[in-house]
């Protein structure tokens, strides 16, 4: 299939002035070196060089720089509130509590930094709506705010069942909440923006240049084909790549896909009937549909949970036309009758790396205690990089506080089965997700059998809104 990068990235390297990108060459010594030029990477090295400017980073990224997950998702800004009832049972109540409002605290953070560094990312700090489009999903909402109530942390109204309509931009949608704290960005630009800041701060970065081979030590040595890094310490900041080199995180995740697609600018039209302008949409379909506008009028939408990996093979996800368009067009149309779309200026796909809890998951790479890795977003992944940054780089640095103590720095805290098992078992549930939710549209009783097997995917879906 021909190369097709994400509609994001190729805009953001046509708008760049100039991006010198250069391979490693020779051996050279680091303090750290971080593996993987995507958000988690950038934000580690930005956040090492701040809390310590005299340390010699380096940054190895096998192709450029946001050319995988970072550049390719949708662009939405959301947090970790809706998850709270999974994080309060395995981390506990104040745990948990306190990883939402940071979740939160994170989304303000990084408009702050795009416009004190002045990285023009189309960051639309409008909030988002999580709404029902059929009667089976109303309500499902009111439980998580209940809990987020009783923790005095919750940022969600309901909005007018006859207003959410008007506000989300589309007559499906028939329930909606709506937070603040949320944001819609144009996720190559924020992720190349990262990128200059870093080399402004004094981050060496090499692109094209991959990790071919990991050795431990003190130093330890990270070898890429013309060249290598003796480091003090190292980051592996890889997302789903991490499975490729490291067989032990075979079970950690599963490689999922999300699929987008986007409009030809249509402004006029998003000005009667699209939805409120810079803010994120999501329904509450266990393999969600997610939208948003665009700074010059166009209207993106993605769904979760459609292609599972055999074997978590990571790079048929990416610089790839979507394999689902007809079942995105219907989506579409079945949400946007209204806009007259008849075909797509671009679609693509992107792979997301789902973990067992639908968080992601740090620590010390085989309890060598000079290599610290994190991945697992699960599709969520825009804003909470910045607190994966804030953890790789404490561990980095060898501190002690809030953040290489918290819960999400003890590993993967769940497995999925072996293959062949986990593809089957996921192409089962998948399946039975796509019959429930069709019959509860046609507001159906679903099968029983697939309303048990659905129930298996759990917060799976929820995730993989990228």
């Amino acid at each position: 299939m021909k190369s097709r990068p994400s509609y994001w990235f190729k805009q953001a390297l046509e708008t760049e002035v100039s991006s010198q990108s250069l391979p490693l060459k020779g051996q050279i010594d680091a303090d750290i070196a971080v593996v993987g030029g995507g958000y988690t990477g950038l934000w580690s090295a930005i956040l090492i060089k701040q809390q310590a400017p005299e340390k010699k980073v380096v940054i190895l990224e096998k192709g450029l720089c946001g050319s995988g997950a970072s550049g390719a998702n949708g662009g939405c800004m959301l947090t970790w509130s809706t998850k709270f009832p999974t994080l309060k049972r395995l981390f506990g109540e104040q745990q948990a509590a306190w990883l939402v409002q940071q979740s939160e605290q994170a989304i303000y953070e990084i408009d702050e930094f795009c416009r004190d560094k002045r990285i023009d990312a189309e960051l639309c700090l409008n909030g988002t709506y999580y709404t029902a489009t059929n009667s089976a999903q109303q309500g499902t909402m009111a439980p998580v705010i209940s809990e987020l109530k009783k923790h005095n942390i919750n940022s969600w109204s309901k909005c007018r069942d006859q207003d959410i309509a008007e506000l989300a931009g589309s007559q499906q949608h028939v329930e909606g909440y709506f937070s603040p704290a949320a944001a819609s960005v144009q996720p190559a630009l924020l992720v190349r923006g990262l990128r200059r800041v870093a080399l402004e701060i004094g981050v060496e970065i090499y692109e094209h240049t991959p990790m071919t081979k990991l050795d431990f030590g003190q130093p330890a040595t990270v070898h890429t084909p013309l060249g290598k890094v003796s480091a003090k310490k190292v980051v592996l900041a890889l997302n789903a790549w991490m499975v490729e080199h490291f067989k032990q995180f075979k079970r950690s995740i599963v490689v999922v896909s999300s699929d987008m697609v986007i409009t030809k600018p249509i402004p006029e039209l998003l000005k009667k009937h699209g939805p409120k302008q810079g803010a994120t949409v999501v329904d509450s379909r266990i393999f969600v549909h997610y939208y948003r506008d665009t700074k010059d009028g166009r209207i993106m939408l993605g769904k979760g949970g459609n292609h599972f990996s055999f074997g978590n093979k990571v790079d048929p996800m990416f610089n790839r036309q979507t394999r689902y368009l007809d079942l995105l067009s219907q989506s579409f149309q079945k949400l946007f009758p209204q806009l007259k779309v008849g075909e797509f200026a671009y679609s693509w796909t992107g792979g997301s790396d789902r973990s067992a809890t639908g968080l992601p998951f740090f620590g010390n790479l085989q309890e060598q205690q000079n290599i610290v890795y994190g991945f697992g977003y699960s599709g969520n992944g825009v804003a909470q990089t910045r607190i994966g940054g804030k953890i790789l780089s404490s561990m980095a640095l060898d501190l002690d506080n809030e953040w290489t103590q918290c819960g999400l720095a003890k590993g993967p805290l769940g497995t999925f089965p072996p293959e062949p098992f986990r593809w089957m078992g996921a192409m089962l549930v998948r399946n039975a997700v796509r019959r429930k939710e069709a019959a509860e549209d046609r507001e159906e009783p679903p099968l029983i059998l697939d309303k048990w097997l659905a129930k298996l995917a759990g917060a799976a879906g929820k995730a993989d809104k990228m």
